[in-house]
């Protein structure tokens, strides 16, 4: 293969920010936007006053809860950054953002610590194909060199990580950079462009060095480089260039830059790197199969319902171009457009239309949600992508304080759900609970104050019910008569019912030996409706399953039988007849699969153990370089807060999956916590 072509793509772009928790993707995005004339001076992260962390909840927390969008301007061209959350709670921001973006940005940090956490990051950009830059940020805080860093950080990633510039230093303190494509050094100033500088001399070996280990990795996909290499011909600048380009392009490499966002060091080469080498939604389009046809066509990255404003959808522009009043539509819903703005954090600015490239807010789009894809066309289109939302973990019975309260906290939710596709709201009938899931302590944490905030609905918040059951161990046969008579018509129903236990799993069985008609036909169903009725709610306080009722005996009055007497015969018999069938506690029993760095293994087995879980074995993880998948049985019980020390056992960065496999017996004093705890039937 030769050297190919490396036009420079131009048009607007779309740039995600990622990276593991607190390595510093607020902090760029602020950098970025000062560098760029967007904002007059750039912002601490925790200082409240940053265009990333501009709601309430990241504020308080000094963390950020949500993705934010910001549009710039570098040399003339148009880029929108999106800064997505690093915590693992609120990593589903991230996904239907990344559906519609050229490139992403992963900030990291000189730390081992965060090297699995990174890993999550890539392994979902190489899933999805999307091309990415790593900025290795925090640079003066490295305690070894940056190639060791780099091995360091190597698993992490499925493509090489190749290394773009490499750092100066002045008595051990990085002082700026020196770039290897460019051959020149760049002397750091805070928050001012870098000053060029001829490469020291005594830093001159090293940049060989590093430059020939960076020529010969893109050498891998270039022939006519590789014999210039062998032959010991400079090449041409340019054709290095080009060939940086097109293996980001083509994720056979990840460039790595570095830098200090806290300091604007690194920033302006970084905003260059991303001018000539990121690719343009023409790019994009074909990774998504998307043809271009002339239709206006977008992808939703996010949902905001704004105070004033109403709702807005921030949508990439893939295809054709969108003006106001537009009417668009989705495969679920079709509205007209209510104003097209610029987003920069929280403030909007108001544009006529927007093109191809462009991403920017769409006024009151209701009914669209969040990663549908919009066209013009006659016809909802198909969607791009199908963005699947990871298994919630974690899981908060809401009520609001105030009984008036109730309608608008179900709106609220499903808002919020809206905004945040990666909650799920439950209306339990069984226990009446509206119960929120989201993906750990913190992100319900925010939800709530969300709601407290925004909504002015205060709640209260409790672990959802567990969904035990009782059954039976032996069984009776007992009669049940209902008699009443109080003045004209009377009530009769009087039945025989034979109660048995059915192996776990069966349910519940009616049927009836009648013979003679001493029960009539029409009121056998009654019977039925009756017995059903009471395993609602049996002798422990639980539904009652895996048991069998036959109806084989009984007698009726011709004038005060009715269907309403032999239900209440059929409860009452229940009602006697079950408490002497030795009633068990049951309770649900979930097949889990959790997902952990094999450096914590042997304390995830351990937690497992300690939560009365049955391990079923473990297994390196396919696809996953240093990761493991324990699967084990556990109580549902067990798991309503198993995510919050499994992340303390592992940096953060387990998951698991779980699903109802059996129902089990529960003796003792676990069963009697559990019957006190729910409260006896009456």
């Amino acid at each position: 293969m030769g050297k190919r072509a490396g036009d420079r793509a131009s048009g607007p772009k779309c740039i995600a920010i990622v990276g593991p928790f607190a390595s510093g993707k607020t902090t760029l995005l602020e950098a970025i936007l000062e560098r760029t004339g967007a904002i007059a001076k750039q912002a601490r992260t925790g200082s409240g006053g940053t265009v990333g962390d501009h709601s309430p909840e990241a504020k308080a927390h000094q963390m950020s809860t949500e993705a934010t969008i910001a549009t710039t301007r570098f040399m003339d061209e148009s880029l929108t950054f999106v800064d997505c959350p690093g915590s693992v709670e609120f990593a589903s921001e991230a996904d239907p953002v990344l559906a519609a973006v050229d490139l992403a940005i992963v900030v990291t940090e000189p730390d081992d610590k965060k090297t699995a956490a990174l890993q999550l990051i890539l392994h979902k950009l190489d899933a999805l194909g999307i091309p990415r830059m790593l900025f290795l940020n925090k640079i003066e805080n490295a305690a070894t060199g940056v190639r060791e860093t780099l091995k360091m950080l190597q698993p992490a990633s499925a493509a090489p990580l190749l290394l773009r510039q490499i750092p100066l230093r002045q008595n051990g303190i990085v002082t700026g950079s020196i770039d290897l494509a460019l051959e020149r050094a760049y002397i750091y100033r805070e928050h001012a462009p870098s000053e060029i500088a001829p490469i020291p001399g005594d830093e001159q070996a090293r940049e060989v060095e590093a430059r020939f280990s960076m020529l010969e990795t893109l050498a891998d996909h270039d022939d006519a480089l590789m014999e210039q290499l062998l032959e010991e011909i400079e090449p041409p600048r340019d054709a290095v260039f080009d060939d940086l380009a097109a293996d980001l392009r083509d994720g056979t490499v990840t460039p790595v830059l570095i830098g200090s966002a806290e300091k604007g060091n690194g920033i302006l080469r970084l905003l260059k790197a991303i001018r000539h080498d990121a690719p343009d939604v023409a790019a994009t389009r074909t990774r998504l199969g998307l043809a271009e046809t002339g239709e206006m066509v977008a992808q939703v990255l996010k949902t905001i319902h704004t105070p004033h404003g109403g709702k807005l959808s921030v949508a990439r522009i893939l295809s054709g171009s969108v003006t106001d009043a537009m009417e668009l539509r989705c495969a679920t819903a079709s509205c007209k457009v209510s104003g097209i703005y610029d987003l920069l954090g929280r403030e909007q600015a108001k544009r006529p239309n927007a093109a191809a490239g462009d991403t920017v807010a769409l006024g009151k789009l209701d009914g669209i949600r969040t990663g549908e894809t919009l066209s013009s066309g006659k016809t909802a289109p198909s969607p791009l992508v199908s963005a699947e939302a990871p298994q919630p973990v974690y899981a908060l019975a809401l009520s609001p304080r105030e009984r008036k309260d109730e309608a608008k906290l179900s709106l609220a939710l499903q808002k919020l759900v809206e905004e945040d596709p990666s909650l799920a709201m439950e209306q339990r009938q069984e226990t009446g609970e509206t119960v929120l899931s989201g993906h750990g302590e913190m992100h319900l944490r925010v939800t709530r104050e969300r709601l407290e905030g925004k909504y002015q609905i205060p709640v209260d918040a409790a672990a959802p019910s567990i969904p035990y059951r009782e059954t039976i161990r032996k069984g009776t046969t007992q009669r049940g008569r209902h008699k009443k008579q109080s003045g004209g018509h009377g009530q009769f129903g009087d039945v025989v019912l034979d109660i048995r236990p059915l192996p776990r799993g069966s349910g519940f069985e009616f049927t009836d030996t009648i013979t003679g008609g001493v029960v009539p036909k029409q009121y056998i169903p009654s019977v039925e409706t009756g017995v059903r009725d009471y395993l609602k709610n049996g002798p422990l306080g639980f539904p009652v399953v895996d048991l069998a009722v036959n109806l084989s005996d009984g007698s009726y009055h011709s004038v005060d039988s009715s269907d309403m007497a032999f239900q209440l015969a059929g409860r009452l018999a229940m009602k006697e007849g079950l408490p002497a069938c030795s009633s068990v506690l049951l309770e649900p029993v979930l097949k889990v699969e959790i997902y952990t760095p094999s450096d914590a293994t042997a304390r995830v087995t351990a937690i497992v153990s300690q939560r009365r879980g049955q391990i079923l074995g473990f297994d390196a993880r396919p696809g996953w370089n240093g990761w493991d998948v324990v699967q084990a049985m556990m109580p549902e019980a067990e798991t309503a807060n198993l995510i919050i020390e499994l992340r303390s056992a592992t940096a953060g960065v387990a998951s698991y999956r779980a699903g109802f496999d059996h129902m089990a017996e529960l003796t003792g004093r676990l069963a009697d916590d559990a019957m006190n705890g729910h409260g006896k039937a009456a």
